[in-house]
């Protein structure tokens, strides 16, 4: 927490002293900085996510090739359609930040 430096100065009778007071800011509820925090958490995220599921997909490729079974190319779908979703969130993400970026910029 950032504390702000004030000098006062105490006016006594016999001692003119001069003490140091520290006082805390008060930190404020900020919402761009929320936004921007949320959007990239958001990014991050989806992008890990998108990393997994890719290869939770080439597990079941090759599980498909060797055991030539219908289960693990159902699940090779599902991991793929998994990863079109959450792959498709990152790019909305970033997306949403290049927009709020540019209109703080006021191009």
């Amino acid at each position: 927490m950032k504390t702000q430096k004030v000098f006062q100065q105490s006016f006594m009778s016999s001692n003119n002293k001069s003490k140091l007071v520290l006082r805390r800011t008060r930190k404020r509820f900020n919402p761009r900085i929320f936004l921007d925090r949320t959007i990239e958490t958001t990014a991050i995220i989806s992008l890990l996510f998108t990393g997994f599921v890719g290869a939770g997909a080439m597990g079941c490729w090759g599980m498909e090739i060797a055991t030539s079974s219908q289960y693990w190319q159902h699940q090779k779908k599902t991991c793929l359609g998994m990863m079109l979703v959450s792959f498709s969130g990152f790019l909305g993400s970033a997306l949403i930040g290049a927009s709020f970026s540019i209109q703080r910029d006021k191009f």
